[in-house]
């Protein structure tokens, strides 16, 4: 049931005026990136929409747009689930990621400034605090704005424009190993940290690799952990 997947307070209702259709799109597809509406689960038009304080039109017209995009499975007789990503889907997403990041890790070398660094450096702080906290939602939050701030500095638009539409599904892939990856994580961002401060693309496009690939072979082997 919906009402046991989702702590209680922690969907606000949506206030209205505004674009109700995109902001219960944007509010359903939050709370399935972050895993709050985990994979597999049945999402009940009614339950959603008197968690929203909508009514069932626009959760309706939402669900629709999110088995568009692969977010969430419509089936016959049987309503709504959140999709359940199978583990090539995972694979072909996160290799096409190490190919984004690697390449942003090497411009970011070529043209950061130590502002750039300096804000590199406060976010890694930020998300090793969160992980000493065991703050799970933090660290991925904050992991997902940091590689956002790498592809800033980067400085290319078209590649920026291409990680957007990979991010959520990013996210969505590293919550579940977030806290198996821990403070390495941010041991590998340290690393990287360190590449660009150096100017060294070489060395920061491989330390981008192999942090992603450690991502990819984690995600791929956390039912055995």
């Amino acid at each position: 049931m919906l009402s046991a997947g989702l702590p209680q307070g922690a969907v606000p209702k949506l206030e209205r005026p505004g674009p109700l259709r995109e902001r219960v799109y944007e509010a359903l597809l939050e709370l399935i990136t972050t895993r709050a509406l985990s994979p597999g689960q049945h999402l009940v038009e009614s339950e959603l929409a008197g968690h929203l304080g909508v009514s069932r039109q626009p959760v309706r017209e939402a669900l629709q747009r999110l088995n568009t995009e692969g977010w969430v499975d419509l089936r016959p007789a049987q309503g709504a689930f959140v999709h359940e990503p199978t583990e090539d889907e995972a694979d072909q997403l996160l290799s096409v990621r190490t190919l984004l990041e690697a390449e942003a890790a090497r411009l970011a070398a070529a043209n950061s400034g130590s502002t750039g660094i300096a804000e590199l450096e406060e976010l890694c702080a930020q998300g090793e605090r969160a992980v000493a906290d065991d703050d799970v939602d933090l660290a991925v939050a904050t992991n997902a704005t940091f590689h956002a701030k790498v592809m800033e500095l980067a400085g290319n638009v078209v590649l920026r424009e291409l990680a957007a539409q990979v991010d959520r599904r990013v996210r969505w892939y590293y919550t579940p190993v977030a806290r198996q990856r821990g403070r390495q994580s941010w041991i590998e961002h340290r690393e990287l940290i360190a590449a660009i401060a150096d100017r060294d693309e070489r060395r920061a496009t491989e330390v981008m690799k192999a942090h992603t690939e450690h991502t990819r072979q984690t995600y791929h082997q956390r039912e055995q952990a």
